[in-house]
């Protein structure tokens, strides 16, 4: 028999579960694990998510861990960033990235990149260029590519064969220059690990999905791996009594009952989520409620993003940050109590504290000007 859960039930499960209201993993590193990927195009607001759900409470301490190598940025599931761990770096790409590649035939063509051999070359050039670890910004890479005669220099050509070669497994992060991100060679900064055949890589990725992220649908876990509706369902079933079933509003979610761990005492009661942290976008079916005096919640925007309190989406936030300052402004629904407030402003205060530097907040309401790119 399947269980119904309500959704105010769901979504406290998947907090504990992603260690926003549960007690921190040691590590960010520990973080990715957990979560398997961890979608990052906005790096340091992807920091901030590792923090949240860890004991590196400042930039520095997720700076030095990505850094050192305990977790990497690159293109992995989907054509956009992600955090991956080392060890779970080739697997994943093996599993996922035929199907992403494939679908980038249409892209190749507009940006003239379909001639024979042109990508291929393009690859094995940066392949040669940050050899001996030699680690270098996309900027740089760049410049060298048009030294060498390249036909691909700066620019969205450029970026694509970068995405190109990370989905192939090729390069991935190296450690951070200032605020630059750089590239190395995977076969330099990764150690070997096993290979998996598919349907062994398969099963894994679904029962790491819904261990660190469920309860969750066969959509959620579509979305975010990029693999087909029949691999999700033929591995859940391959998974059988390993994982839960239960009913939201009539659809099925899975998850691991055993993997929630207790809800702390110590835990906040708002939170200022960044725009792709996982606990948001993760769910389209089944997300958290909206106020209904929310200054907007219809569409997203990657300027502003959500503030949670007491499991509702009650506003919006944005942060500035300057050399000794972060300006952080919140749009909240009139409605919300003065203790909400309260608790809103904390959180804004764990973001000053993880970057060090002193708070300046603003506390607004109305509908902010929203971008409409």
């Amino acid at each position: 028999m399947v269980t119904a859960l309500d959704r105010s039930r769901v979504l406290a499960l998947r907090l504990a579960t992603q260690r926003l209201s549960s007690a921190p993993l040691p590590t960010a590193a520990d973080v990715v694990e957990l979560l398997t990927c961890v979608q990052g195009q906005e790096r340091d607001h992807a920091f901030y998510s590792l923090a949240m759900r860890s004991r590196r409470s400042t930039y520095a301490a997720v700076r030095r861990e990505h850094d050192a190598g305990a977790f990497l940025r690159t293109h992995i599931l989907r054509p956009t960033w992600h955090l991956v761990r080392p060890e779970d770096l080739r697997w994943i790409l093996d599993l996922t990235s035929p199907r992403v590649l494939a679908g980038m035939a249409g892209r190749h063509r507009q940006l003239g990149l379909d001639e024979a051999g042109v990508v291929d070359a393009g690859v094995e050039q940066l392949a040669d260029l940050l050899r001996d670890r030699r680690f270098r910004t996309r900027a740089d890479l760049g410049a060298e590519l048009v030294r060498l005669g390249s036909p691909i220099g700066p620019g969205e050509r450029l970026g694509h064969l970068l995405l190109v070669a990370e989905l192939r497994g090729v390069i991935c992060s190296g450690p951070m220059q200032g605020v630059h991100h750089t590239y190395a060679l995977v076969d330099e900064v990764v150690a070997p690990t096993p290979a998996k055949d598919r349907d062994e890589a398969l099963v894994e990725l679904v029962r790491r999905f819904f261990t660190g992220h469920g309860p969750a649908t066969v959509r959620d876990f579509t979305r975010w791996s990029s693999l087909t509706v029949a691999d999700t369902r033929a591995a859940l079933a391959e998974l059988g009594d390993d994982l839960e079933q239960v009913e939201v509003d009539g659809q099925p979610h899975w998850y691991d009952p055993e993997a929630v761990p207790r809800r702390s005492p110590a835990a906040p009661t708002a939170y200022l989520f960044p725009t792709y942290d996982e606990v948001v976008l993760t769910y389209p079916s089944v997300g958290f409620p909206a106020a209904p005096d929310h200054p907007y919640a219809e569409r997203t925007d990657p300027f502003w993003a959500m503030v949670l309190a007491d499991g509702e989406n009650v506003g919006l936030w944005k942060r500035t940050v300057s050399a000794s300052t972060v300006d952080v402004e919140v749009r909240l629904a009139p409605s919300l109590s003065r203790a909400r407030r309260t608790s809103v402003r904390l959180a804004a205060q764990r973001l000053a504290g993880f970057l060090e530097r002193e708070l300046a907040y603003a506390e607004n309401e109305g509908t902010p000007p929203l971008w409409r790119g």
